[in-house]
């Protein structure tokens, strides 16, 4: 691997007395997909959301270890998570736009930076939609609300929301779940074009789409990562035995 972009050193998580993770150690690299399994409940989105410190927002979150980006401590001192999370972004299991116009709920992120200008937006606007692989199916009725796209659509809507902001990092917790095989295909097709500008890191529970996605695959369990690698090498030759009953299908 090169430099990573993102890595974690012994990272323990609290949700009240609840542990929730435990010595979390992994190292992410720029410009590929990291895919993480495991069965419900083993840690996956909470670990994706230490990332941008999305667990900021619950109250009873205790966290120790380190999570640097680019080899700083984004929990360190002098952080600003606002900053993070423009540079991090998540796309959430179930789309969630806007109650706005099209054009709006991917120009709401740079108009709330300062972008000001119609001409900036426009251009924002139309490289973001291109980028998710909507701009072709939208570009009619960018004024139209968003609430009338398919699931799919609405889905990479919520990829060009994201991408309008210029991050470096895009977090997918599920991303397919709530969608049909042929907007799960065209969301894959959209992640493998992604990574050649972005590193992304997807939760997902189901390991075929892990397999064709990702680069990097790692396997979590009760909070631990198990293990973590070459995703071929992960699902093919596993060193754990317990990776290796989860993919074979004998729990989870």
């Amino acid at each position: 691997m090169s430099e990573p972009i993102i890595t974690t050193e012994k990272l323990n998580l609290w949700y009240g007395d609840s542990l929730a993770l435990k010595d979390v150690s992994i190292q992410v690299e720029n410009r590929l997909v990291t895919a993480l399994i495991g069965p419900s409940g083993c840690g996956k989105s909470t670990l994706v959301r230490c990332f941008n410190r999305m667990n900021d927002l619950v109250d009873c979150c205790r966290i120790h270890g380190s999570v640097r980006y680019h080899g700083k401590d984004i929990y360190g001192t002098g952080s600003d998570p606002v900053e993070i999370r423009r540079r991090i972004g998540m796309v959430f299991q179930k789309p969630n736009p806007f109650p706005k116009s099209i054009y709006e709920n991917v120009a709401y992120g740079p108009r709330v930076h300062g972008i000001k200008d119609s001409s900036k937006l426009d251009a924002i606007v139309e490289r973001s939609l291109r980028n998710a692989a909507l701009w072709d199916e939208v570009k009619d009725r960018l004024n139209e609300s968003a609430m009338g796209l398919s699931g799919g659509q609405q889905q990479r809507l919520c990829i060009a929301r994201t991408l309008a902001v210029e991050p470096e990092v895009i977090l997918m917790d599920e991303p397919c779940s709530a969608l049909d095989p042929i907007a799960t295909a065209k969301i894959e097709s959209l992640i493998d074009e992604l990574k050649r500008n972005y590193c992304v890191i997807i939760v997902t529970h189901n390991m075929q789409q892990a397999s064709r996605v990702s680069d990097y695959t790692g396997f979590m369990y009760l909070g631990e990562m198990i293990e973590f690698g070459e995703t071929g090498r992960i699902f093919e030759s596993p060193d754990q035995e317990l990776t290796e009953n989860y993919i074979t299908g004998r729990f989870g």
